[in-house]
């Protein structure tokens, strides 16, 4: 699962949103502006986000986005294969896609990129969303 742009940023708002949780639903404007999210990409990827059912929104002046699930109930992995999904991407560590490698089938590498993909992959489903709260919290605390 390659970490593209956009990943980091739906990881980002997802975390933003996170953050802010409350009573409110949190803006795209305060979103973006925290964590350095282009406005216009940002309008896109919580449209994914939403499709895939781990935000909600609400329009209006009072509108915005919020969580449908507990911080510690969303992992990394959740919201990377969420815009997989939605950009129908099947993506071999080493080339661009798997249907366009000249040595696909016959890859000698393909066993450690899968072996090194399947590793990255726990990885993510091991890490939710609250468990990267508590880092910042620890950052944050250390710096003070």
């Amino acid at each position: 699962m390659l970490v593209t742009q956009k990943k980091q940023y739906a990881l980002r708002a997802i975390f933003e949103l996170a953050r802010q949780q409350g009573e409110e639903p949190v803006k795209t404007s305060s979103i973006a502006e925290a964590q350095a999210i282009p406005p216009r990409f940002l309008e896109v990827i919580m449209g994914q986000l939403k499709r895939a059912g781990l935000v909600d929104s609400k329009r209006g002046f009072s509108g915005g986005y919020t969580l449908t699930l507990a911080p510690d109930q969303i992992c990394v992995g959740d919201i990377f294969r969420a815009l997989d999904k939605e950009d129908n991407a099947e993506v071999c560590m080493a080339c661009a896609s798997k249907g366009n490698c000249p040595f696909l089938g016959d890859c000698v590498f393909m066993e450690l990129w899968d072996q090194a993909q399947r590793a990255m992959d726990a990885v993510y489903d091991q890490t939710t969303i609250q468990t990267l709260i508590d880092q910042a919290h620890k950052l944050s605390d250390g710096n003070h």
